[in-house]
């Protein structure tokens, strides 16, 4: 009777003391939450296990474009697309660390296309930015302003390209920069160009402040002749292209939030590149080099609170080397752009281009565009 009483009194303490041990806290696991960053403005995040910020973002664009409607447009040729379909994805990444010598940044963008049926990725955007250095993919220094319109269903003449490049901008307060640059020479060949020898050498004078903004470009560009127009020239030398120009961007607030108008003019000799994105003359034959001009104007009119309304043309004047032929070229683009949602925007769009090419007479094109997109 004891030894029963004895075993069941230490089954009963075991079990009180198996309950309290159960009831004990038990230490969590570390957990490493993200933590916003707001040293870089909205949307940017620290990297766990890192003093590195992060946004992370992306768009996604849909549009259709009616080809040139006119006579000897698309739809007179049974081989050429009436319309272009595309549907495109973005993806845009940002990273951020702040250093001694300045903000460490890197950035890159990618989008993936369909159009018609046919599929393309392509590197936007790579570079990386310290302090005023600035290395690797993106638009040229050069480059000012490329345009208002929503769609841009036709092209303008102006500069806009993006290049391999290596920069330096020097910030001298209240707006003020001075840039100068290396920037890849592949990227601006018209004609039949040798291999690379010398990249093109950019350099900018830019403000930026409350009234708008202002920029002066510069460029020298190598005109290297490949083998067989060099023999042609029989061993000629090698020309140095150049061009110069210059634009400004004024805002309107007396009318609404984010209106402005802008303008700008170009020239070059043996750089057409810098003047047009219309690639149908070379910038040399022989000895000689293709010189012209260009001047556009837009505007950007924000209605309402949801509604955009803008509006670009151009003007350009190729005096083409000796035994090419001259162009001119305008060309207007309207769109009208409702924004329901923050980041979702729909418009439409329609432009008119009209080519004068000497011996052949005028080119005229009429294009119509609508576009869905989303960004976040």
């Amino acid at each position: 009777m004891k030894l029963k009483s004895l075993m069941l009194g230490a089954a009963a303490a075991a079990a009180a003391t198996t309950a309290q041990a159960a009831d004990l806290p038990v230490a969590p696991e570390p957990v490493d939450y993200v933590r916003v960053c707001d040293a870089y403005g909205a949307r940017f995040y620290y990297i766990p296990g890192t003093e590195t910020c992060l946004r992370v973002g992306g768009r996604v664009r849909t549009q259709v474009v009616v080809n040139n409607v006119l006579e000897d447009g698309a739809f007179s040729d049974r081989d050429s697309d009436g319309y272009s379909w595309l549907s495109r994805g973005y993806l845009y990444l940002d990273a951020r660390t702040a250093t001694e010598f300045g903000t460490l940044r890197t950035y890159v963008s990618i989008y993936s296309t369909v159009t018609n049926g046919e599929n393309s990725t392509t590197l936007e955007n790579a570079y990386i930015q310290w302090g005023g250095l600035t290395a690797g993919r993106l638009t040229s220094n050069f480059d000012i302003f490329t345009g208002q319109a929503f769609v841009g269903v036709v092209d303008r003449d102006w500069s806009d390209v993006t290049s391999n490049q290596i920069a330096y901008t020097a910030a001298f307060g209240n707006g003020f920069s001075a840039t100068i640059a290396l920037e890849d020479r592949s990227d601006r060949e018209y004609g039949d160009y040798g291999g690379t020898r010398a990249p093109d050498f950019v350099a900018a004078l830019g403000v930026s402040q409350g009234w708008g903004s202002a920029q002066l470009s510069g460029a020298l560009h190598q005109v290297y002749p490949d083998a067989a127009a060099n023999r042609t020239n029989n061993g000629g030398e090698d020309s140095l292209g150049w061009a110069v120009g210059g634009g400004a961007a004024i805002n309107l607030p007396m009318l609404n939030s984010g209106s402005n108008i802008f303008f700008q003019g170009f020239y070059a000799d043996g750089a057409l590149s810098y003047i047009t994105t219309y690639d149908g003359v070379a910038d040399y034959n022989g000895d000689d080099t293709s010189t012209g001009y260009s001047l556009s104007a837009g505007a950007y009119i924000q209605a309402t609170s949801t509604i955009g309304l803008a509006l670009d043309g151009s003007y350009a004047d190729i005096d083409a080397a000796t035994g090419l032929n001259d162009v001119t070229r305008y060309a207007i683009d309207g769109s009208v752009q409702w924004e329901p949602v923050s980041g979702f925007v729909m418009g439409a769009d329609v432009g008119y281009a009209n080519t004068d090419i000497d011996t052949q007479g005028d080119q005229d094109e009429l294009l119509f565009g609508v576009r869905m997109q989303r960004t976040f």
